[in-house]
């Protein structure tokens, strides 16, 4: 398949190649972001050696890694297996068959392959030390969807401080870049009839990967999650049994909490029956690094320093549709008796529709800002912002607000509707304005985005600086 967005992380692997010194890159991202296809692309007409671990399935051991490991040298070095007892024995080896190479080596899944020995990275270490970081034409890309085990041993690690030369974190596909997984058929369909998909996919490559663009909107998310052998129907075990291993429940647990609106840590730890405390803070930061889960911090409008006052938000639509609308049906579509493929009646479409539209716009921040002709360089704070009530001022909630250092507040109303939004929106985004406390000599600036219309009475109102139609993401 056609190789789709990634431009700006091509580039900066590219740039590597002109240096005169070794380099090693990490590259990390939750599964399906497209980490093993851009390095798939970079290496494309280069030298290199793909090596990857072994998934932690149970009774997985060091040596059956290192036994796969044997077996991937093998292949890439066209040479008889060769049977080692420890890691070092390995990266010695392919260290000294890369001397004299313009060569790229990637270790994939690399907290799969060091998961059974506590002394892989120190040994990693050494080699990159001795062997790899001699050959100034040789390129170390370690890769893994682990991001949480990346960061604590490998980015923070003393051992690697001053040895990485890039820090790549994927991130979803920008909605512009989305599109082209329609193909031909991208300017025939509606932005209406693509939000519908992405509402689901996000902008996850692998999932989107899966669009047959002549299919509907209802009949490409019916095979892919109500029919047992759809891939996102299974999906959501995999994701944390192969991330987050033997506390893969308790990290679904609170993903789960978080299915129907953000919440504080208090809100969560209560929900789950938990006692507030470090270990859910750092499975939340984990979540976090590992692309599901978002910290909003909302912020002091007078100050523009940080609030304490935060809530996660569930930023990965697949996760949030499947604990809708998938498990709640699991039996009956392994039954084969699921046949509904009119998803938009069923319970509480419009609802979890509004947080999938929202998520999308959120995690589109660069295309608004662009759309509204705001320099990145001009903000300050922006985000989700909500204002606690308190005896001097009212509670508020902004779905995104953008300040920037001239005193310019951008609020947003992201408004979700199958039909056109009508005049009852204006007396929402007005309300909000006037429990919001702002601060003097500050403008404002509503914003209003929509995807299925407004009408003629919004228009005229003259409410909004800005009202943004969602195909206008495609066109970027």
């Amino acid at each position: 398949m056609k190789f789709i967005g990634r431009k700006k992380e091509l580039e900066s692997l590219e740039l590597l190649l002109k240096k005169k010194s070794a380099s090693m890159v990490v590259i990390r991202g939750r599964r399906r972001i497209g980490k093993s296809r851009l390095i798939k692309e970079f290496v494309s007409g280069k030298k290199s050696w793909v090596f990857s671990g072994l998934p932690p399935v149970p009774h997985i051991t060091k040596q059956r890694q290192l036994d796969a490991f044997s077996v991937q040298i093998a292949q890439n070095l066209n040479m008889p297996k060769i049977q080692v007892s420890e890691w070092i024995e390995h990266f010695t080896f392919i260290g000294n068959q890369a001397k004299g190479r313009k060569i790229v080596i990637v270790l994939d899944e690399i907290s799969w392959m060091g998961s059974e020995d506590p002394d892989f990275l120190g040994q990693l270490k050494t080699a990159w030390d001795l062997h790899f970081s001699e050959n100034p034409d040789l390129i170390l890309i370690l890769c893994g969807s682990v991001s949480s085990w990346i960061e604590e041993n490998i980015l923070k690690s003393t051992g690697f401080v001053g040895r990485v030369s890039v820090d790549m974190v994927l991130q979803e596909l920008p909605i512009s870049e989305s599109c082209e997984f329609w193909g031909a058929q991208r300017n025939k369909v509606s932005a209406y009839e693509k939000f519908k998909v992405l509402s689901v996919t996000g902008g996850v490559p692998k999932y989107l990967e899966e669009i047959i663009s002549s299919q509907s909107a209802e009949d490409n998310i019916h095979r892919l999650c109500f029919q047992s052998k759809g891939l996102l129907f299974r999906e959501f075990e995999q994701i944390f049994s192969d991330l987050f291993s033997n506390k893969a429940q308790t990290f679904s647990n609170i993903v789960k909490t978080l299915a129907h609106a953000p919440l504080s840590l208090d809100e969560i730890c209560e929900k789950l029956d938990l006692e507030k405390s470090g270990f859910i803070s750092r499975c939340l930061d984990n979540l976090a690094l590992a692309g599901f889960v978002q910290e909003d911090c909302t912020w002091n409008l007078f100050t523009k320093s940080k609030s304490r006052l935060k809530k996660f938000r569930l930023k990965d639509n697949y996760l949030r549709f499947y604990l809708r609308y998938i498990e709640p049906n699991k039996d009956r579509i392994i039954k084969d008796i699921f046949k509904s493929k009119s998803f938009m009646h069923m319970p509480g479409w419009e609802s979890i529709m509004g947080l999938q539209f929202e998520n999308l716009v959120i995690n589109n921040l660069k295309s608004i800002c662009k759309i509204l002709r705001i320099d990145l360089l001009e903000i300050t704070n922006a985000g989700p912002f909500f204002q606690r009530a308190t005896q001097r001022q009212k509670g508020c909630q902004i779905d995104l607000m953008i300040q920037t250092r001239h005193n310019t507040l951008y609020i947003c109303e992201i408004k979700f509707s199958a039909s056109e939004i009508k005049s009852s929106v204006i007396e929402e985004v007005e309300k909000k304005i006037i429990n919001l406390s702002i601060p003097k000599r500050f403008s404002i600036r509503p914003v209003l985005v929509h995807v299925n219309g407004v009408s003629q009475s919004v228009k005229e109102s003259e409410m909004f600086n800005d009202i943004i139609d969602f195909s206008e993401f495609f066109e970027i």
